[in-house]
């Protein structure tokens, strides 16, 4: 009995409370949202509040887990994560003109989800390593490549809303490891005048004889599509005019619960996955758009909260880039859906319809209360 109380208390102590409650919270309004948006298909409902339940406890079983066994681990998953993207180059199953899956006989995996995870722990564990030395720039150029290449393979599946974030995540480790801020004022500077050239040169740069090289075709359309959705009213720019349309008709106060017009009249594409931020606007209006970007700023600032109270070099890395790639997330799926950034199908946190979405945001999140609830250095 003692035994079953010890194993209980130090179950209960693995979890971050202020973090718990706001997951809680996104959770219950995730699962209202996704009430409204499936209509008549309830069973997407269903799997949804199955695949909330599974992300939990596998978010307590991270927590659980000893942090020096985290570090030990993260250079195999890493290696593993590789292996199985090459794997999908070489025998993935095409679906829709897209590589990203590979049938194991036993369950068919999408390999590109775990490097969100599987990148960050693996540059936190390089930086750890070298933390007692003088970081150099041979060491930022290693982690560069450990970095692209796994964004390189993924891009050529074609994936890149996943490997936008895989990017993001492992840059963010890369940044806080010492990163000077004014090796990155070039690449600023070439960005800022490529969007530049591409505003100002719309018109010729758009033609569909001209080749955009780094992009695919489908790319280079939703790009343009951006900069006019006119051009394409019933075809590539359909989704964002009518992303659109259903936020700017929520208003300030919104149309009430499941009365959201341009959703329940089937006007909203993909409205319970990468646009599901539209009928939770329509409904809910300004306020509350407003009020769940509060929900998801304290949700970031309490992942970095615990990222700088985290007692080693591999914790602080690792909190930040968890706390960072949900920033991300949430920064370009509302961008899409609103008509600021590109259609690149990034789901909303704990809103969107996925399993294996929720899958990579539960071990995030058993990763910020795993670095939370061991305050004391591992050997």
């Amino acid at each position: 009995m003692r035994m079953i109380l010890l194993w209980a208390q130090r179950a209960l102590a693995a979890l971050d409370w202020p973090l718990l409650a706001l997951l809680v919270i996104m959770a219950a309004l995730g699962m209202l949202t996704m009430h409204s948006a499936v209509g008549s298909t309830d069973w997407r409902f269903a799997d949804q509040l199955r695949n909330f339940m599974i992300a939990f406890f596998v978010m307590w079983g991270v927590a659980l887990v000893r942090p020096s066994f985290i570090i030990r681990a993260a250079p195999a998953a890493y290696l593993v994560g590789i292996l199985l993207l090459l794997a999908v180059t070489f025998f993935g199953e095409t679906s829709k003109g897209a590589t990203r899956w590979l049938d194991l006989g036993v369950v068919r995996i999408q390999p590109s989800e775990m490097m969100k995870i599987a990148v960050p722990l693996m540059l936190a564990w390089y930086f750890h390593r070298h933390a007692a030395n003088a970081m150099r720039l041979r060491d930022f150029l290693v982690a560069a490549v450990l970095l692209l290449v796994p964004a390189g393979l993924i891009i050529d599946q074609p994936d890149l809303g996943t490997a936008l974030l895989v990017l993001a995540s492992g840059f963010c480790v890369i940044y806080f490891g010492g990163l000077s801020f004014k090796l990155l004022v070039p690449v600023v500077i070439a960005l800022v005048l490529s969007i530049g050239t591409l505003v100002a040169y719309e018109d010729q740069i758009c033609q569909p004889e001209v080749d955009w090289v780094v992009l695919h075709d489908y790319q280079k359309y939703r790009v343009c599509v951006l900069l006019n959705p006119g051009t394409d009213p019933l075809g590539k720019g359909f989704h964002t005019i009518q992303s659109m349309i259903a936020v700017g008709s929520g208003g300030v106060y919104g149309k009430g619960y499941m009365q959201g017009t341009q959703s329940h009249l089937d006007f909203v594409p993909e409205r319970t996955t990468d646009f599901i931020f539209a009928v939770y606007a329509e409904e809910f209006g300004l306020y509350g758009g407003i009020m769940l970007l509060i929900l998801y700023a304290m949700l970031v600032l309490r992942g970095l909260a615990i990222t700088i109270r985290a007692p080693t070099q591999f914790g602080r890395l690792l909190g930040g880039a968890m706390s960072m790639m949900m920033f991300v997330y949430v920064f370009v799926n509302i961008g899409m859906v609103t008509g600021v950034l590109p259609v690149v199908g990034v789901p909303l946190p704990f809103m969107s319809y996925g399993g294996t979405a929720l899958l990579t945001l539960g071990v995030a999140s058993g990763l910020l209360m795993n670095i939370s609830s061991h305050h004391a250095p591992s050997r």
